[in-house]
């Protein structure tokens, strides 16, 4: 060594010595050789690493001549001569970070798998480690020669000579895994997870080379063999990359994961999919998101909301392994999802247990129903926004001016210049289903808009949570709906209901074709009644809200939802209108006799609140936004049967006086009613509208509700027209 210690002139003859000793003695048994290259190994070591680029060059190029002379003699199994023989450029290739050195090494290593690939056995692991150390240089030539040259093994090699690499797989696909990750060339990186991909075909084709794959650290049964060390390194590199590359490498990473799970999930035991998803729900860890708020906003919006769906889609591909294992797991994760300061990703949660359900309910338990039901329950819950109702401004702090300013109408409740706190919510789909997880660079920037406005009024922040909730408050009705009813077959009914009231006249024969598609005939009464209770609270909160003039003042003076006093209108009668169709489908539903008393008590009082409530409403854009509801309400009470009113009356005596005005007809009837109570001109006219040709007997219990919702006026007015 300190003859090759001079920076101008080193002395190469002892190196040159070295060499030509190591190439005669190579022929020794190779017990007596492995203990001379330990020495002469260790030297080239040192010699690699010279700070001289000469002496360094001489010395990978004897390396290099070396080695290949020693891989012609091949290897026997179970011996790693190979091995320790080809460490040095390993170590070279990590110490020395001269470009021209680098270089070499990876030409060197190049050249031996173009030349001696059937040869090597357990130098293939020095070879993946040479190339995974250059796969994060930012020399573009290195790059690429040591990139073509793991192709070239992936695609070639392991097609002629795969049991002789399979001990190395492993530290191929995590060297796949470095070039994809290598932000400087994102070619190569998308070129390596394709080369990941094919990877998976070679563990389906061969996995009896891996059950019969043996090693001395390999404490593995058999059978799991091809798990541990074939599906289990891909699928982990892939989560690798997902976590730690930009937006599109990690994009196509995540789907090619998946497309592995979807194409060769058939495979998979039980456990090993176990094993799998504590990889896959990684990608949700709070603790692994980007630690800054934009960054961790765009990861939400793109990589966990496409995640989202594409674990749902697995699952559903793969519903009878998975039911047990991981349905408990899936719903925790959608609950994590609803809860995140992340309009794209709250939406997406509900959006896909609604998939979930529809497309597997079918296949449910009672236990997995119930498991369902109360996942529900516990999203309503955690995301009605109770603070909109509890919020007051902090003394002292300075809130941004509303945009422009509106009049007030102290004794309005919703004034036509109020807006929807849900108008901003994008819609779904014309047939109602959720829309494709993919995001736009718009969404995503208006996402990362959002946190940079939150953060420079904390107040705006809080206003941000509670609108996401609102959010989630109506995609959870929507999804409700779409669950009992199938997606679509509510805003089909709406429209034959609005098409009958503007013939006048109610047709009894209709019914959506669609409607025993939905999840209702596998739902027990004890569940439907769980979510019914979801739906009322929902909506009472919502009555509550916007009956609240001045908090809504109070919010929009302090810059909530924009130009106009917040409202939640939609919330508050599509919760309602969902409650009320469950309430009508289990009243007329025969197989559910056990529960009808129940269920007429349930509709009385829902019909009889709701009916009040609408008659205290001052505000012409309030009335109409019940348009809908009260013709959903009219049209369901009128197509029930007549045996159906008397067995409700049986059961309600109370209302008996009412009765007697349904003998004078339904026109003159809701006649009588209006004139009896002048608040109510704008019920009247719709209830003269729906019941217009139909039956006595069946405005019997719609005067019924009309009188307990009037009140002991309906009665005052009963006896003044000489009725007993």
């Amino acid at each position: 060594m300190d003859e090759l210690l001079s920076t101008t002139h080193p002395r190469m003859f002892s190196l040159q010595k070295i060499v030509e000793i190591s190439y005669y003695n190579m022929g020794r048994i190779r017990l007596q050789w492995s203990r001379i290259w330990e020495v002469i190994g260790d030297h080239f070591n040192k010699v690699g690493c010279n700070p001289n680029e000469d002496v360094a060059i001489f010395a990978v190029d004897s390396l290099r001549q070396l080695s290949m002379k020693f891989l012609e003699k091949g290897e026997l199994a179970n011996f790693r001569f190979q091995k320790d023989f080809l460490r040095p450029f390993e170590h070279i290739m990590k110490r020395n970070r001269s470009p021209t050195i680098r270089d070499m090494v990876v030409r060197c290593i190049a050249q031996m798998v173009n030349s001696q690939a059937a040869n090597i056995r357990s130098g293939w692991k020095n070879i993946f480690s040479v190339f995974h150390l250059a796969a994060s240089d930012q020399d573009e030539s290195i790059v690429e020669l040591a990139f073509q040259t793991t192709g070239h093994i992936v695609t070639l090699v392991f097609e002629k000579h795969f049991p002789a690499t399979i001990d190395s797989f492993q530290d191929a696909v995590k060297c796949l895994s470095e070039f994809a990750c290598n932000a400087a060339f994102p070619d190569t990186s998308m070129e390596a997870i394709r080369l990941i991909r094919h990877c998976a075909k070679y563990v389906s084709d061969r996995p009896q080379a891996f059950k019969e794959y043996t090693s001395d650290d390999m404490n593995v049964a058999p059978e799991d063999r091809v798990w541990v060390r074939g599906w289990f390194p891909i699928l982990f590199e892939l989560s690798c990359i997902i976590n730690r590359c930009k937006l599109d490498v990690r994009t196509r990473g995540l789907t090619v994961m998946f497309e592995i799970m979807k194409t060769y999930g058939h495979t998979y035991e039980k456990h090993w999919w176990q094993d799998l998803f504590r990889i896959v729900f990684r990608i949700f860890d709070n603790m692994k998101l980007p630690e800054q708020q934009t960054e961790k906003a765009e990861w939400m919006t793109t990589t966990c909301n496409h995640a989202l769906y594409a674990i749902c889609d697995v699952f559903t591909q793969y519903l009878e392994v998975l039911s047990d294992v991981l349905l408990d797991d899936i719903f925790a994760q959608l609950y994590w999802c609803v809860q995140q300061d992340n309009e794209q990703l709250a939406r997406s949660g509900t959006n896909c247990l609604e998939n979930v359900v529809i497309l597997n309910g079918e296949k449910f338990t009672l236990e997995i129903w119930d498991k369902t039901c109360n996942c529900t329950l516990d999203i309503f819950k955690t995301t009605i926004p109770h603070a909109l109702l509890t919020w007051r401004p902090n003394s002292g702090e300075t809130a941004p001016p509303p945009p422009s300013p509106v009049s007030e109408k102290p004794l309005d409740t919703i004034s036509q210049k109020s807006v929807d706190i849900h108008d901003s919510i994008q819609p779904r789909s014309v047939d109602n289903r959720p829309q494709a997880p993919l995001v736009s660079a718009s969404a995503v920037n208006e996402e990362v808009s959002k946190i940079k406005s939150t953060a420079k009024f904390p107040e705006q922040k809080l206003f941000a949570a509670l609108l996401i909730k609102c959010v989630v408050q109506l995609e959870l009705i929507q999804t409700i709906d779409n669950i009992v009813f199938f997606p679509a077959t509510s805003k089909k009914e709406d429209a034959e209901n609005l098409a009958a009231a503007q013939r006048d006249a109610v047709d009894f024969d209709v019914r959506v074709d669609t409607q025993d598609q939905g999840m209702y005939r596998f739902l027990t009464s004890q569940q439907l009644f769980k979510l019914l209770d979801c739906l009322l609270e929902s909506h009472r909160f919502a009555k509550a809200f916007n009956s609240n003039n001045e908090q809504r003042t109070a919010l929009w003076k302090a810059g909530f939802k924009g130009k106009s006093k917040p409202n939640l209108l939609k919330q508050e009668t599509s919760s309602l209108a969902c409650g009320l169709r469950i309430l009508f489908r289990m009243y007329m539903d025969e197989s559910r006799v056990s529960a009808w008393e129940e269920v007429q008590q349930r509709l009385l009082n829902v019909c009889s609140e709701a009916l009040s409530y609408f008659l205290t409403l001052t505000s012409e854009s309030h009335r109409e936004a019940w348009t809908n509801l009260l013709l959903l309400f009219l049209t369901k009470v009128l197509k029930i049967s007549d045996n159906r009113v008397s067995m409700r009356l049986r059961i309600q005596p109370h209302i008996s006086s009412p009765i007697r005005i349904g003998m004078w007809g339904p026109r003159a009837a809701m006649q009588e009613l209006s004139e009896m109570n002048q608040a109510v001109p704008r019920l009247h006219c719709c209830l003269c509208k729906a019941t217009s040709g139909l039956a006595v007997s069946s405005s019997v219990l719609l005067c019924s509700l009309i009188s307990s919702s009037l009140g002991d006026s309906v009665g005052e007015g009963s006896e003044s027209l000489g009725i007993p």
